[in-house]
């Protein structure tokens, strides 16, 4: 059986090697169409896996008239298309561990939000030295518009953690992830369509894209998830701080990106902020209640990065929505 090391670094390179084919298949397809193709594909496994809780949990929704739990979740669903439609824009134009760098300033900032601790301004102060560096003169070869995109996902990521906490604490189960991925997946669509070519018919490209959804979403929940039920939160957190460097080695050996003496050590500056953060971060007082009673239909302790409430630093640390932990939370 493999440790809750192995786990987290299985969750983590599959994550980046599916952000890593999703850039292989620009070539083939725009952005905007892998983006399409990488949130039907999940959704369609979250609605395998967990769409008799969502159908019962809508047929609920309806019954009480709750519509502002509705509306709460339809913002979800479409922060979810938006951050996940920004980062391919971002990655379609910077080297990959440069974007997945800038983005973890998105939870990093929510970890930070509100503190009064003065360590946790030298955090602060690591992560904006990595922003300078990302955006000085040792990196002014990075595509503008690209850096642009991926400080929108790195917004986009915070409003997911707010979003997904409120979300969570409205539905059962995953099944408001569930209801909430079916949104993101719609909301993208007319962009997908409008820029796909004759490429999205072919068997491979559609293999390609159901490939990115998986690794991106299945495997590493699984992985994820198994971790969380056997190590402390903290521990979790700390191993995912790790994965801006995961990606700008997965990026420099599947994609060849080669990054400057600048552009590491603004990885350097990042990764080192969220290890620093998730190490001093106090435990959390009560055990999550993001998840809810289980649902119909709903796997245990399922929910899905990139549904995170807002919580401690460890629980933040995740490029995807993450599994609740039968001991902590989400």
């Amino acid at each position: 059986m493999a440790g809750p090391a192995a786990l987290v670094a299985t969750g983590i390179v599959s994550v980046q090697v599916g952000a890593g084919l999703a850039t292989r298949l620009f070539h083939e397809l725009p952005p905007a169409a892998v983006t399409g193709l990488r949130l039907w594909s999940a959704a369609i496994v979250m609605l395998i896996i967990g769409g008799r809780g969502a159908k019962a949990a809508i047929t609920g929704l309806v019954s009480r008239g709750a519509w502002r739990d509705a509306v709460v979740t339809a913002a979800f669903g479409v922060c979810l298309g938006a951050m996940n439609f920004v980062f391919y824009q971002a990655i379609a134009r910077v080297p990959l561990g440069v974007a997945v760098t800038i983005e973890f300033l998105g939870p990093l900032a929510v970890a930070v939000a509100g503190s009064r601790r003065p360590l946790d301004l030298l955090w602060v102060a690591l992560a904006g030295t990595g922003v300078v560096l990302l955006t000085g003169g040792g990196a002014a070869h990075l595509s503008v518009p690209g850096v642009i995109f991926a400080g929108l996902a790195a917004a986009g990521w915070a409003a997911y953690i707010l979003l997904s906490a409120a979300t969570g604490r409205r539905f059962p189960g995953s099944s408001g992830l569930v209801i909430a991925m079916l949104i993101a997946a719609v909301v993208v669509t007319p962009a997908a369509l409008a820029t796909a070519n004759a490429s999205l018919r072919r068997p491979a490209v559609l293999a390609t894209g159901a490939g990115v959804g998986l690794l991106s979403s299945a495997i590493p929940y699984g992985a994820e998830l198994r971790a969380l039920r056997r190590v402390p939160t903290r521990v979790f957190g700390i191993w995912m701080s790790l994965e801006p460097a995961a990606a700008a080695l997965i990026g420099l050996a599947l994609l060849g990106q080669h990054l400057s003496a600048g552009e590491w050590a603004a990885v350097g500056c990042v990764v080192a902020a969220c290890l620093g953060a998730a190490r001093s971060a106090p435990p959390p007082a009560a055990p999550d209640q993001l998840s809810g009673p289980a649902a119909p239909g709903t796997p245990p302790g399922s929910q899905t990065r990139h549904h995170r409430p807002r919580q401690s630093l460890p629980l933040l640390l995740t490029h995807r929505p993450q599994p609740p932990s039968p001991a902590s939370r989400k």
